[in-house]
């Protein structure tokens, strides 16, 4: 076992991730690369966001193909069934490079790249100990020369292939180094059977396309192929939800709540898909979170609007409540040098994942998410009105409970006189907008859950207390009715069975239960509250 060639951690990984609970089976990616094994198209570039399950499809791929793996590991998989199984499992020479990985005290790009190269070169000189190599030679001439020698070709497996750019140290220069390191390992080389590559930024993102434009690049927005790998789809997360129901003794979670909580995300097949490693955690965890975001520097939402806060805080305001931006982007790869415009900020939080893309359209995927843009609005001052609205939901929430209606009308009306002028106010989606904002901190108690539109054309939000005797509000918003007719709506609806149960059941939530209507009159620019216990 090499330290790159022939490395029994793919395996080893790869074997744990098998033995969890809740393993997905995508072996079936293979038989789209094994026809590819020595043919012209026969280099891979992945990108994904991160926690999107390419390290673990990585290690699947290096494991399957490199000596001495055993078999046995995948003969309960789906690639068992492949006829080409037994003729290509365990029978190739694997280089498999994580390129996140560091020497011990790295501070320039010639320690890092000198680690892959040395240990390259050490590799071979082992695995071939008949073929006289010179140490300091290039790697690539190692190569050649052992196919020179004896025929064999390598599968090359590559994680987060673009890692090294977000590295301090590493200079313009260093980066076309790099790429150059790159071509000079892989393009041309007829000691390349297979180039397997993964990486959150598209090869377009740093390079010009001559470098590395042997790769087939494939991203989860413009691109069909390979979709269905990465990330959970529907009944994949039926059936861990299934496990998960007969393994865990008191389940928290609820199927509805993962599809909520990590669903949202969009190929550009039009499948659906779940954020794989957030969806495993809840379920090991039996609770519902946080498990995907503030893993780095670039999942920070506001890494990407503060490019141009003053065009996007609108937008911005409307995705937090739950509408969709459409936008004219045409390819979701980030590689504009500087992000400026909102369509180039928006490429970049789709590669990433902060946001999706559905039919000519951007917006928050799921609850997952949303949770982060609301810490960002009570955080970043520079958003301006959003981070005002955000830091007084507080007194909002407050004035609610205590059915102090003065307060609340002098809230609301703060928030649409002096502080959102671009908004109309035309419709009620543009109200509930900012009702949002002004119960931001009303998601730190509750679950608030934007109802459908009616056809009489209201927007209703529920809040579900987190605690069961917490106080439960219903809230309707009307434009150009008064807030009785508001409450009056919440009882004709009989909303509040939301709360109370089904008949002889025990009530779950024991608080009072608060029906909530606001007002706007476009002519008179008026707002108007009541809260009335039902």
């Amino acid at each position: 076992m090499g330290q790159f060639l022939n490395n029994k951690e793919p395996y080893d990984k790869y074997k744990t991730v098998m033995n969890g609970t809740f393993f997905v089976d995508k072996t079936e990616i293979l038989k789209e690369l094994i026809p590819a094994l020595q043919q012209e198209q026969r280099f891979f570039c992945i990108t994904r966001p991160r926690r999107f399950g390419k390290t673990v499809m990585a290690n699947m791929i290096a494991a399957f193909f490199e000596k001495n793996s055993e078999k046995s590991l995948f003969e309960k998989l789906a690639i068992a069934q492949y006829d080409q199984y037994k003729e290509q499992a365990g029978c190739h020479d694997v280089i498999y490079i994580d390129f996140s990985e560091m020497p011990r005290e790295c501070h320039s790009y010639e320690e890092y790249i000198g680690r892959i190269q040395d240990g390259l070169v050490r590799d071979i000189n082992e695995a071939y100990p008949e073929i006289a190599i010179d140490k300091n030679e290039a790697v690539w001439d190692v190569l050649s020369q052992v196919f020179d020698k004896t025929g064999h070709k390598f599968i090359f497996v590559m994680d987060e292939w673009d890692a090294v750019f977000q590295m301090s140290f590493v200079t313009e220069r260093d980066r076309e180094n790099y790429l150059l390191f790159l071509k000079l390992l892989l393009k041309g080389k007829s000691y390349v059977e297979l180039a397997y590559m993964t990486g959150v930024l598209p090869i377009a993102k740093y390079s010009d396309g001559s470098e590395l434009n042997m790769f087939l690049e494939y991203n989860m927005a413009t691109r069909v192929r390979f979709s269905e790998y990465f990330g959970f789809t529907e009944s994949e997360v039926d059936r861990l939800y299934q496990c998960y129901l007969e393994q865990t003794k008191k389940p928290q979670i609820t199927r509805a709540n993962l599809r909520e909580w990590y669903d949202g995300y969009h190929t550009a097949s039009g499948e659906r898909l779940y954020n794989p490693r957030s969806v495993v955690c809840a379920l090991t965890d039996n609770q519902l979170s946080n498990y995907w975001v503030s893993s780095g520097k670039y999942d920070s939402i506001f890494t990407y609007i503060s490019h141009n806060v003053d065009e996007i805080q609108n937008d911005l305001t409307l995705m937090f409540a739950g509408e969709k931006i459409p936008t004219g982007i045409q390819e979701y790869a980030a590689t504009a040098p500087e992000l400026k415009t909102k369509e180039e900020i928006y490429s970049a939080m789709v590669v990433y994942g902060l946001l999706t893309y559905d039919n000519g359209k951007v917006f928050i995927p799921n609850k997952e998410l949303l949770g982060s843009y609301a810490a960002m609005m009570k955080k970043e001052q520079s958003l301006g009105y959003i981070y005002r609205l955000a830091n007084i939901s507080s007194q909002m929430l407050q004035a609610t409970l205590a059915k102090d209606t003065e307060t609340m009308t002098k809230i609301i009306q703060y928030a649409h006189n002096t502080e959102v002028p671009i908004l109309s106010y035309n419709n009620e989606t543009e109200l509930s907008a900012i009702v949002n904002l002004v119960y931001l901190s009303a998601r730190d108690q509750y679950r608030v859950e934007r109802e459908e539109k009616s056809g009489k054309g209201f927007v209703d939000f529920i809040f579900y207390p987190v605690r069961y005797d917490q106080d439960c509000i219903i809230l309707e918003l009307k434009v150009d009715h008064s807030p009785e007719d508001a409450i009056a709506q919440i009882k004709e609806k009989d909303y509040a069975l939301q709360f109370r149960g089904k008949t002889a059941e025990k009530n779950k939530y024991t608080g009072r239960i608060l029906a909530v209507g606001i007002s706007y009159n476009k002519e008179t620019k008026e707002h108007d509250c009541k809260v009335e216990e039902i």
